[in-house]
């Protein structure tokens, strides 16, 4: 028999780093959840749904690259509601999921509030995205996401060069490192995550509308990096051109240039010499 689970209740929860908001959302349906003020998840009834566009060119991308019957190790660097390794479990039934999230208060309502998979298809880690990363064994990963923010950008910490290798060292040969960056029209945060990527992997691909790639609107850029080619197939395309929001893919020499000589790297240890 399955075990009846409560209905979430709306309303604003103290969690460990500030507060999480609790809403029905009244036009798609399913919930919302606010973290800081900062729209952080939307949770559907049926695990395939997923509202937020950055998650679905994500699902995209891994879809176009690997089949359903694919026994996936997905490591998710941010957890929160957990959105996307929802979906990906019951897309690839036989996948595994660690999804790590910094707020420990937070990881126990989400799985209080949502049915989410249960370990050993979903693992929720508390602990820092990057330190849980670098413990890793080498090569134990087939996708690596990250998607963690602190208010509303990515902590620096996860947009570094080094950060970058140290998720290629965990990626099997040819996996896939997907990053969400939030930006503004000025594109300066995309252009340092894609120089970082580029620095790392052997190929490069950005996803996003068109006028957030012009730099006529804020929003989301998907960053795609894998030793494998990433020209977008055929089908990738046009699933990503039929969404509710169609976006456009940046792939190739042009990926690689777009963010040419922003990227990031870690601040020297103290008493190491300042030259780099």
């Amino acid at each position: 028999m399955a075990r009846h689970r409560p209905a979430p209740v709306a309303g604003t929860y103290p969690i460990d780093t500030g507060t999480a908001e609790l809403a029905p959302d009244t036009t798609s349906g399913g919930w919302l959840l606010q973290i800081n003020g900062t729209h952080s998840s939307h949770i559907d009834d049926d695990p395939r749904v997923l509202d937020f566009e950055y998650l679905r060119q994500m699902a995209a991308v891994i879809e176009d690259h690997h089949p359903t019957e694919d026994r996936l190790s997905v490591l998710h660097l941010g957890g929160a509601a957990c959105a996307l390794p929802r979906y990906l479990a019951a897309t690839y039934p036989a996948s595994r999921h660690v999804a790590v999230e910094i707020d420990a208060e937070l990881a126990r309502l989400v799985r209080e509030w949502f049915d989410l998979p249960r370990a050993p298809r979903l693992r929720i880690r508390v602990g820092d995205a990057r330190a849980v990363l670098e413990s890793l064994h080498p090569g134990s990963r087939d996708v690596v996401v990250r998607d963690a923010f602190e208010s509303n950008r990515t902590p620096t910490h996860l947009t570094t060069v080094e950060f970058v290798r140290a998720v290629a060292d965990v990626l099997v040969p040819g996996g896939l490192y997907l990053a969400n960056c939030g930006d503004g029209r000025d594109l300066g945060l995309v252009r340092t995550d894609a120089d970082a990527v580029a620095q790392v992997f052997a190929h490069v691909l950005l996803i996003a509308d068109p006028a957030m790639l012009k730099g006529r609107r804020t929003g989301n850029v998907v960053i795609v990096g894998s030793d494998r080619r990433l020209e977008p197939s055929a089908a990738l395309v046009r699933r990503l051109l039929s969404d509710p929001l169609p976006a456009r893919t940046i792939a190739g020499d042009e990926a690689r240039a777009f963010g040419r000589g922003r990227a990031r790297h870690d601040p020297p240890a103290p008493g190491t010499d300042q030259i780099r």
